[in-house]
C-alpha cells in the first residue's frame, strides 16, 4: 500500500501545485507515474490526498449558494416532513447519493454504494431516525430515484 510518507517533499509540493491547478485524483495518479515514475492505485491516491489534506476544485467553481443548487437534481415532495435530495455529482464510492432532512429537523447524507448497500450518515453523531421516518425515507428515496432516472427498485 502506497502512503503519503513514501513521497519526497518535492513530490508532495508537486501534488499540491497540481491540485491548485484544478487537477483531479486520476490526473494526480497519471502525473505521478509520468513525472516521477510512481505507480499508485486510485484508492491509494485517495488516501494520499486525504493524508495531505488536498482540496480538489470542482470542474465549475461556483459560489457556495449556486453549488448547493447544482448538487440537487431531484427534490422529493416532503411526506410527513421528510425532505430528500439526490446529488447531481455523486460522492466518491457511491452509485447514487444525496441529503435528507427528517421530520424532527435532523439532517444527514445518504448513499447507495456500487454493490447496492445503503448507508446514512447523520449530521448529529449517534442520531437514529424514528422507524416511521426510516420507512418514509425509503419511500421518498424510491420515488426520487425513479423520477430522476436513478436506480429503480
Amino acid at each position: 500500500m502506497f502512503q503519503a510518507k513514501d513521497l519526497s517533499e518535492a513530490q508532495v509540493a508537486a501534488l499540491k501545485d497540481w491540485t491548485e491547478q484544478g487537477e483531479q485524483l486520476s490526473d494526480l495518479q497519471r502525473r505521478l507515474k509520468e513525472e516521477f515514475g510512481i505507480t499508485v492505485t486510485y484508492m491509494d491516491m485517495r488516501f494520499v490526498a486525504l493524508d495531505l489534506g488536498l482540496e480538489f476544485k470542482s470542474e465549475e467553481e461556483a459560489p457556495e449558494e449556486e453549488a448547493t443548487e447544482e448538487a440537487e437534481v431531484v427534490e422529493a415532495v416532503p411526506q410527513d416532513g421528510i425532505t430528500l435530495t439526490v446529488d447531481r455529482i455523486t460522492r466518491p464510492g457511491a452509485y447514487v447519493s444525496g441529503r435528507v432532512t427528517f421530520s424532527d429537523g435532523e439532517q444527514g447524507s445518504w448513499m447507495i454504494d456500487q454493490t447496492g448497500r445503503p448507508s446514512l450518515d447523520p449530521n448529529t453523531p449517534g442520531y437514529r431516525p424514528s422507524q416511521e421516518d426510516l420507512m418514509d425515507f425509503q419511500m421518498e428515496l424510491r420515488k426520487a430515484l425513479e423520477e430522476g432516472g436513478g436506480m429503480a427498485y
